[in-house]
C-alpha cells in the first residue's frame, strides 16, 4: 500500500461526494474498475494511487452516506452491497451552513461556533483529528457544497489579507461558509479546491494568502457536462471560420444542486462561470449566449442539456448545430473531484503553492494567478495538464 491521502469534503452526503466516495471503495474492493477516471492511464511518479484516497468531511445532514446516496439514486443497493458496504458507517461532520449564502439548502448538523474565528478553528481540528485517526500521510480539501449566493466583491474583509482578518474577528457577514473553509485549510496548510461557483479561494486575500503560506489552490465551478460540449466545440468553430451568432442552452436536472440552484441568487453565480468561456474562446463577443438552468424534481441526477447554436459560413450562408446530452450529473463529476484531489496533493509534495492554473481543465471558470483571463479551449487546457503531469 502507498501513501494514504485523506480526502476532505465540504457537502460529504451530497450526489457527487457520495459517488466518489462510493467508487474508491469499490476500487479497493475489487469490485469497480478504472473507467471514467481520466488519468487512470498516466503512471505519474509520487501520484496517490486511487485504492490510498480516503473520504470524510463536513455536510449539515447527519445521514450516513449509504442513506444519503439511496436518496440521490446514482448508486444502489447493489453497489452498496458490492464494495461500497463501507458508507454505511460514515457520516459526516457538524458542517458551517448559512441561509443567506445558500437559501434552499439547510440542515440541523451544524457546527455549534461562536463566530467565524470558532468555526475555523473547529473545521481545523476536524482535518487534525481525520488524519490522526486514519494514519493519513496527508490532506486535501474540496468543496462539493451546494452554490452559494454571489459574495460582496467590495466588502473591505474581501479585499485583502488583514481585511479578511479582520472580517473574521467581527464575524463579518460577507463572509461565506465557502470562505471560512477555504481559510481554514489554506491557514493549516492543506491544499483547497473549489468545485463549485461559490466564491472561495479566488479573493484576492484568500489566493494571497495561499501564495505566502505555500499552499496548493484550484477551482472553480467543476466543468462536467455541457460546459465541457462548449470547450470541445467552439474551437472547433473557430478555426473552421463558422461564425457563432447565437448560443441558446437549457437544463433541467433534480438534484439537490438543481434545489440549490432554484435560488435565483445561487443560480445568478452558476450562470457566471457557465457563460465565461465562449468570449475568451471565440475571440469576440456572442451578444445571444442565453443559459437557462431549470429545477426539474422527476429526473434526479439524469440532468439534460440542450443546445442550439446558429452559425454563420461562407458567402454569409446560415446554419444549426443542435446538441442533446443527456448525462448523470454526479457521475461525470465525481471522476473530477477524485482527480483533483490527487493533482493537488501532487502539487504540494512538488512544493508548488497558490493557484495550480496547470488544473484548469477541470473547471469552468479556471482561477489564474494573476487574474488575467484564463485558457478555456479543451484540447489546450488537455496540454497544459499533459506537460505538468510528465515533469520531473
Amino acid at each position: 500500500m502507498g501513501e494514504r491521502v485523506g480526502v476532505a469534503v465540504i457537502g460529504l452526503n451530497g450526489a457527487v461526494a457520495t459517488t466518489a466516495a462510493a467508487g474508491i471503495a469499490m476500487i479497493r474492493e475489487g469490485s469497480n474498475d478504472l473507467s471514467g477516471l481520466p488519468l487512470a492511464n498516466r503512471d505519474v511518479p509520487g501520484m496517490a494511487a486511487y485504492r490510498d484516497l480516503q473520504f470524510a468531511g463536513w455536510d449539515l445532514s447527519h445521514d450516513d452516506l449509504a442513506t444519503a446516496a439511496r436518496r440521490h439514486g446514482v448508486i444502489g443497493d447493489k453497489e452498496l452491497a458490492n464494495g461500497a458496504s463501507a458508507l454505511a458507517g460514515m457520516r459526516p461532520w457538524p458542517a458551517v451552513g448559512s441561509r443567506d449564502f445558500c437559501a434552499n439548502i439547510d440542515g440541523a448538523n451544524k457546527i455549534a461556533a461562536a463566530g467565524h474565528r470558532a468555526a475555523v478553528e473547529q473545521i481545523q481540528a476536524d482535518l487534525s483529528r481525520f488524519k490522526a485517526d486514519q494514519s493519513l500521510d496527508r490532506v486535501v480539501m474540496i468543496n462539493l457544497a451546494s452554490t452559494e449566493r454571489k459574495a460582496d466583491a467590495a466588502a473591505d474583509s474581501l479585499l485583502s489579507v488583514d481585511g479578511f482578518e479582520r472580517g473574521l474577528d467581527r464575524d463579518d457577514a460577507a463572509i461565506s461558509p465557502a470562505m471560512l473553509y477555504a481559510y481554514a485549510a489554506i491557514a493549516a496548510g492543506t491544499p483547497y479546491a473549489n468545485f463549485t461557483p461559490s466564491v472561495a479561494a479566488d479573493i484576492a486575500p484568500l489566493a494571497e494568502l495561499a501564495r505566502v503560506r505555500g499552499v496548493p489552490v484550484a477551482g472553480k465551478d467543476g466543468k462536467t457536462g455541457q460546459t465541457l460540449m462548449k470547450t470541445v466545440i467552439a474551437p472547433a468553430l473557430r478555426d473552421r471560420a463558422l461564425h457563432v451568432d447565437g448560443w441558446f442552452s437549457t437544463n433541467i436536472l433534480g438534484n439537490s444542486d438543481g434545489l440549490a440552484l432554484d435560488d435565483p441568487k445561487s443560480l445568478a453565480s452558476k450562470v457566471d462561470t457557465k457563460k465565461s468561456v465562449l468570449d475568451q474562446i471565440l475571440g469576440y463577443p456572442v451578444e445571444d449566449h442565453i443559459i437557462m438552468i431549470h429545477y426539474y424534481r422527476p429526473r434526479g441526477d439524469d440532468k439534460e442539456a440542450w443546445d442550439n447554436i446558429d452559425l454563420t459560413g461562407f458567402l454569409g450562408q446560415r446554419m444549426q448545430l443542435k446538441l442533446n446530452f443527456l448525462c448523470k450529473d454526479s457521475v461525470l463529476a465525481a471522476p473530477l473531484a477524485i482527480e483533483i484531489a490527487r493533482c493537488l496533493d501532487l502539487a504540494q509534495q512538488r512544493g508548488q503553492s497558490g493557484v495550480q492554473e496547470q488544473m484548469g481543465i477541470f473547471f469552468k471558470a479556471p482561477q489564474t494567478a494573476d487574474g488575467r483571463d484564463p485558457v478555456h479551449a479543451f484540447g489546450e487546457q488537455q496540454l497544459i495538464l499533459d506537460r505538468w503531469l510528465d515533469a520531473t
